[in-house]
C-alpha cells in the first residue's frame, strides 16, 4: 500500500491507475481501522474494508518501490535535545550547547523537497566548499565526512487555508502518517557554509524515506506521555493530549568491503523533546499553508546513550572516535560503497507495527 499526491490531495493507491480513498479532506483512520482489525487478529475482513483488501493485500516480494508522496513542501526539524546537546558540546562547548531559543520553540529550516527519493535510491557524493584549515580559504572538493542522520517524519492529511493557524488542539487531525528518514548530510560543507542562515548545500543533495506510510491511528496504541518541557512553551504550545510514540529505531552500517553489516545505533523515537502537534503548531502560528503530503522531519533522534545517538557526528565524537564495524573495520564518516540501512517497528503484545527499512548506497561524487 502506498500513497500519491494528485491535485493537492493524497490518495491509497492499489496499483498506479486506481485510486482507493482520497485523503485530501478526512483521516486516514477510516481506512486504517478495519484493516488493523483485520490484520491482527488475523480473521477476514468486515465489510468496512470490503473489496479493498485484495487490492492493497500483495506479498512484499512483488512489489516495486516508489516514492510514497512527491512532497510539494519538506520542513526538517532539530527536536531531540540530546542530540542538539551533543553537536551544541563539540562546536560551542558545554556551557553554550543549546542555544537560547531551543528550549523555546521548535526549531526547523525549510528543506528541499526536489531531492526526497524513496529507499535503495543511489545516493551521490556531493561536492562543495569546504575549508580543511581554519588558517586557509576553502576549497572545491568532495565531502570527506559524509554523514546519515537517523529521523522520522510524518505525512501531512488535510491541510489549511492560508492565514488560518492550526491550533495545537486540532494539530493531529492534520497529521496522516509516519515514514522512516536518512537526512544524508555533508558535514565538512556544512560547516563552513551554515552561518549566519543554517544548512544549504550540506543537505540539498538527498533525502531518503521508507517506502511504507505507517498512519497514526495504527500507532496510537504505542502512545507515551509528553516529555516534562521545563520552561513552560507558550500557550499556542501547549498540549495536555499525549502525543509521544514508542517507536524502536536502529542505524546498520553495510561497510564496503565487509562481509556483514554492523549495528551501529539503537535509538527510539520517544526521546524527543517536541512532538509532532507542537511541531505543526509551530509551523503553521504565522499562518503558514501546509497541503496534503506535505513532509515534515523529526531532526536526528539521539538518545541518553552513546549507543542510542543518531549521527556518525556524535557516535564517532566528530572523527576522534572510530565506530566499530567488527573484524577489524572502522569508520569515522561513509565511504563510498557503504550502504547505511535505518529499521524502525512497534512491539505490541504478540504482533510488530513495522516500518520497512530506509537505505542508500554512497556513489563516487562525478
Amino acid at each position: 500500500m502506498a500513497l500519491t499526491c494528485r491535485e493537492n490531495k493524497m490518495y491509497f493507491m492499489s496499483q498506479p491507475s486506481t485510486v482507493l480513498w482520497p485523503l485530501g479532506a478526512m483521516r486516514g483512520e477510516r481506512l486504517g481501522k478495519p484493516f488493523n482489525s483485520c490484520y491482527r487478529q488475523r480473521s477476514p475482513p468486515s465489510e468496512t474494508a470490503g473489496s479493498c483488501v485484495p487490492a492493497v493485500s500483495v506479498h512484499c516480494a512483488a512489489l516495486t518501490r516508489f516514492d510514497v508522496c512527491l512532497a510539494g513542501d519538506y520542513t526538517d526539524f532539530y527536536s531531540s535535545r540530546h542530540h542538539a546537546t551533543n553537536v551544541g558540546v563539540m562546536f560551542r562547548g558545554k556551557e553554550n550547547a543549546l542555544m537560547p531559543n531551543w528550549l523555546h520553540l521548535p526549531v526547523g529550516y525549510h528543506g528541499r523537497a526536489s531531492s526526497v527519493v524513496v529507499s535503495g535510491t543511489p545516493i551521490k557524493r556531493p561536492k562543495g566548499q569546504i575549508r580543511p584549515s581554519d588558517d586557509k580559504p576553502p576549497i572545491f572538493d568532495a565531502s570527506k565526512l559524509l554523514d546519515i542522520e537517523l529521523e522520522m517524519a510524518f505525512l501531512v492529511g488535510p491541510g489549511n487555508d492560508l492565514g488560518k493557524p492550526i491550533p495545537i488542539q486540532k494539530a493531529d487531525e492534520h497529521i496522516f502518517g509516519m515514514v522512516l528518514m536518512n537526512d544524508w548530510s555533508a558535514r565538512d560543507i556544512q560547516k563552513w557554509e551554515y552561518v549566519p542562515l543554517g544548512p544549504f548545500l550540506s543537505k540539498n543533495f538527498a533525502t531518503t524515506i521508507s517506502p511504507w506510510v505507517v498512519p497514526m491511528e495504527a500507532l496510537m496504541p504505542f502512545v507515551l506521555p509528553n516529555p516534562v518541557q521545563d520552561p513552560a512553551p507558550l500557550p499556542y504550545l501547549q498540549d495536555k493530549s499525549n502525543y509521544t510514540f514508542d517507536i524502536n529505531l536502529s542505524v546498520c552500517l553495510q561497510g564496503n568491503g565487509v562481509k556483514e553489516p554492523a549495528t551501529i545505533c539503537r535509538s527510539n523515537f520517544k526521546h524527543m523533546y517536541w512532538t509532532m502537534k507542537q511541531q505543526l503548531a509551530h509551523h503553521t502560528v504565522t499562518g503558514c499553508n501546509v497541503r496534503p503530503g506535505d513532509l515534515l522531519a523529526s531532526g536526528t533522534i539521539s538518545g541518553p546513550d552513546p549507543e542510542s545517538f543518531g549521527s556518525m557526528l556524535e557516535l564517532s565524537w566528530r572523527g576522534s572516535k572510530p565506530i566499530d564495524l567488527g573484524n577489524g573495520h572502522t569508520r569515522t564518516f561513509l565511504r563510498d560503497g557503504d550502504t547505511a540501512i535505518i529499521r524502525g517497528y512497534c512491539q505490541g503484545e504478540g504482533y510488530r507495527v513495522g516500518f520497512g527499512e530506509c537505505s542508500g548506497t554512497i556513489q563516487p561524487a562525478e
